[in-house]
């Protein structure tokens, strides 16, 4: 494993009686990096994350995570990840602070839990009860308790599920941080938006296996895909595709002795090139 890697896995297998779920994965993520996975439902994330996080068996193939081997790893390992958690009924009773300060003494160097509060944005609920909060603030309670062990890899798993647009953009404003702080992300989203927003790379995920891994403004050669101009003429809409926009936009600048009306310049967006990988037409998809 390179000692810049964080995660390298080479050959994962993992099937469900008929059903291979994972197809000889290769996937590698560096030091302080924020890595998407994306990929439709079934496409095998969640059961990649599970082994990743060392709560999975799998049927074949080499892991590295965090030097070790996720399915043999101890205690100490399991210390240096974090794991934002779907489900904190067990602690319903307990307030906010209660609950953090409680899952702070596993770690053996925690990050103070009214600091860890504050940045999640629960503040104003450190002293309610786990089972009066709506849904987004029990969400970002579950990454309260996935970052207060100070882990240098954090699993996000649709983090910001429940969230409303004002939340979901302070949580991304805290995954910044926490990658400038050095801590790697794992994040899985259905959220193409969050993506982009987010990751330094995303992997896209089909049938268990990686389709393509690459910054998302270069997936599937976006960056060199060509661009659509749209105008109008004497009311009505001209399009075009073009490798060469800036070209299209000065001659039509001339034609029109100035000013292009309606002008616009688009290039595929995330989601198109991912629902192309995917092999699925625009618009026969809903996103979640």
């Amino acid at each position: 494993m390179g000692s810049d890697s964080v995660i390298e896995v080479r050959g994962l297998r993992k099937s469900y009686g008929a059903v291979m779920a994972v197809d000889g994965l290769d996937l590698e993520m560096a030091q302080g990096e924020v890595l998407s996975l994306l990929g439709p439902n079934g496409a095998g994330k969640t059961t990649i994350v599970e082994i990743l996080e060392g709560y999975r068996s799998r049927d074949a193939g080499e892991i590295r995570v965090l030097g070790e081997d996720p399915q043999r790893a101890g205690t100490g390992w399991r210390a240096r990840r974090g794991i934002v958690l779907q489900n904190n009924a067990d602690v319903a009773d307990l307030s906010v602070s209660e609950c953090v300060l409680h899952f702070s003494r596993f770690y053996p160097a925690p990050a103070d839990p009214a600091n860890v509060i504050e940045r999640v944005g629960l503040s104003a609920k450190r002293d309610a009860r786990i089972r009066t909060l709506s849904g987004g603030q029990r969400r970002r309670l579950d990454v309260a308790l996935g970052i207060v062990g100070r882990p240098e890899l954090v699993f996000l798993d649709e983090p910001t599920t429940g969230f409303d647009p004002e939340s979901r953009r302070a949580f991304w404003d805290l995954v910044r941080d926490l990658a400038r702080e050095g801590t790697s992300v794992l994040l899985t989203t259905h959220y193409l938006e969050e993506a982009e927003a987010l990751a330094d790379r995303v992997a896209v995920i089909n049938h268990g296996r990686l389709v393509e891994t690459a910054a998302p403004g270069e997936l599937g050669g976006r960056q060199h895909a060509p661009a659509q101009v749209s105008w109008l003429v004497q009311g009505e809409w001209q399009r075009a595709k073009t490798p060469q926009p800036t070209a299209l936009v000065r001659q039509l600048e001339k034609t029109f002795g100035g000013e292009v009306p309606g002008l616009t310049v688009t290039r595929p967006s995330l989601e198109d090139i991912y629902l192309e990988l995917i092999g699925t037409p625009v618009g026969e998809e809903q996103l979640q």
